[in-house]
């Protein structure tokens, strides 16, 4: 799945922002972010697919402790598309020439 189609799906830009909040977190974690701070009625297992996909695209890294697997987040797509297209200078009213 692309970085795009990755990021179209709601439920998904809402694991970013949870993760967002504090990188570093197990899947329990997630789901009672999601659940608690959301309001997000979401299945364990769905939750798991959708760091499958996210982790896929980039946006999340994953990393084992023991029997705890964490979940980071990475910026590093995200500042490139920022690169590639950055927002345009706001220029002010155009000044005609006498």
């Amino acid at each position: 799945m692309t970085f795009f189609k990755a990021l179209a799906d709601p439920t998904r830009r809402t694991i970013l922002d949870v993760l967002a909040e504090k990188s570093g977190q197990t899947l329990f974690e997630i789901c009672s972010r999601l659940s608690v701070k959301r309001q997000l009625g979401i299945s364990r297992q769905a939750v798991s697919q959708h760091l499958a996909v996210l982790e896929t695209a980039g946006l999340v890294e994953t990393r084992r402790e023991g029997r705890y697997k964490f979940h980071d987040l990475n910026t590093a797509p995200l500042l490139q598309i920022a690169e590639r297209w950055p927002a345009p200078t706001p220029s002010g009213p155009e000044k005609s020439t006498p």
